[in-house]
């Protein structure tokens, strides 16, 4: 006895037959869309309801992508960042040192023009350093006996009288400050002629004119100049400005404090004056005569 199956289980059509009727169904499809564009609405559709699921499935691979790029530009920033800063330290050494050339380059010049001014020959030093003595205002200069540099030698800057000469070395000099302890010089007054001396305090302090009358005519704002009488430092030379007059009625004399003129803190180069004035002799005391003998009886 053969079973048979009930209705309810029947499978429908064959396979083979399900083959050709969707094969054919979809090259009626493929022609229609080809042909009538009939499809295209019906694609729109489908790529809308799919877009959500495209989005999340390929979100992960471009988040991964775009943070990659992101980290190395990060990286090309940071190194183009460091290069730019290495360029603009480099200039900005490179522009100080041109500013510093520029300022040195002036000083020279004027100093050039201040050598042209003078008669007598005078050359240029270059200051190496500051005296090893602290007590004292010193100064140590690249020329010596070699270049012809004498003790005794005006030293001067643009602005006025710097020192002079006391210590000659082969290829250096050294140099005393007008503001040394035992530095002094004849100056006089350029608004009267009025002549004193001008002693130095020490190094970093102002000078000082002693000796001098409380009622002297010397007021504030009045620059001292040399008065060449010494024979050392030519006359007219700048060396100081009087910011100080104290004329009290307890002291003998009146106190006077001036500021020198020479900026020897803001220069590198002086110029040495060559030659000094050499002073006649001093006349000879006269002879007194012999008293005469008297005449014995």
């Amino acid at each position: 006895m053969q079973a048979t199956q009930p209705a309810f289980f029947k499978q429908g059509p064959k396979p083979l037959t399900r083959l050709l009727i969707f094969s054919v169904l979809s090259l009626g499809l493929v022609v229609a869309d080809a042909r009538f564009q009939m499809l295209g609405r019906v694609r729109e559709e489908v790529s809308v309801v799919l877009y959500p699921l495209q989005w999340a499935a390929t979100a992960p691979f471009e988040a991964a992508r775009n943070a990659s790029n992101f980290l190395s530009r990060q990286a090309e920033l940071l190194a183009e960042n460091r290069k730019l800063n290495d360029a603009q330290l480099v200039a900005q050494a490179q522009a100080m040192k041109m500013h510093a050339l520029e300022a040195e380059n002036i000083r020279l010049r004027q100093l050039t023009e201040r050598q042209s001014s003078f008669g007598s020959p005078s050359q240029l030093v270059e200051i190496l350093y500051n005296g090893r003595d602290p007590f004292t205002a010193r100064l140590i200069v690249d020329r010596g006996d070699a270049s012809g540099i004498e003790p005794g030698q005006a030293v001067i800057d643009t602005v006025g009288v710097i020192g002079q000469i006391i210590r000659v070395q082969p290829l250096t000099s050294e140099v005393r400050l007008i503001s040394d302890r035992d530095q002094m010089i004849p100056v006089m007054v350029e608004r009267n002629q009025l002549r004193t001396v001008v002693y130095g305090m020490g190094r970093n302090q102002p000078l000082e004119v002693r000796n001098m009358a409380p009622n002297v005519d010397i007021q504030n704002g009045d620059t001292l100049v040399t008065s060449g009488i010494d024979g050392i430092y030519p006359a007219g030379l700048p060396v100081a400005k009087v910011v100080k007059v104290d004329r009290s009625a307890s002291s003998a004399f009146a106190h006077i404090t001036c500021a020198p003129l020479a900026q020897v803190d803001q220069h590198r180069f002086l110029l040495v004056l060559n030659t000094t004035r050499k002073l006649p002799p001093y006349p000879e005391a006269p002879v007194a005569p012999e008293p005469k003998k008297k005449r014995g009886r």
